[in-house]
């Protein structure tokens, strides 16, 4: 598996694009470099090799799911369910940059997903769009929901 192209892959949370390269996952969806991207990692020790979860908010990250973090660093970390069908493919990157596969502002469009994707990762379920997930902002006392 090559880690520069841009697979399609069905994730934890929706059809979305996954890849080591997050200015090119940007550059497909029309969006500002400076916009950052979250990254799904599978396990909580390839999160703690990223980033420091603050105490107060251990637990709740680790129980939580399908949940993505915004960590006091800035950067942002799913941690993926070993039960979730999205686990196998993600376990063999430990880590990839994912956002959902449409134009930035726009829904799902199975053309443009599959036109700039390098490789469609097919799975028996087929890709289903559904919702996204839930976004926390976490600074070392305070918890912020933003979607």
């Amino acid at each position: 598996m090559d880690k520069n192209k841009v697979y399609l892959v069905q994730t934890d949370t929706t059809v979305g694009f996954s890849s080591s390269n997050g200015e090119k996952l940007s550059s497909i969806k029309q969006r500002p470099l400076s916009q950052k991207i979250l990254q799904t990692v599978d396990s909580f020790k390839t999160l703690r090799a990223n980033t420091r979860v603050p105490k107060e908010f251990r637990k709740k990250v680790r129980n939580s799911k399908r949940t993505t973090f915004i960590y006091p660093n800035t950067k942002s970390f799913r941690v993926i369910d070993k039960d979730d069908a999205f686990y196998p493919f993600i376990n063999k990157f430990k880590q990839q940059y994912s956002t959902s596969a449409n134009l930035t502002g726009n829904k799902y469009d199975e053309s443009f997903a599959k036109e700039n994707s390098d490789v469609i990762v097919y799975s028996k379920d087929g890709f289903n769009e559904t919702l996204s997930s839930s976004i926390y902002k976490l600074t070392n006392k305070k918890i912020k929901k933003i979607r």
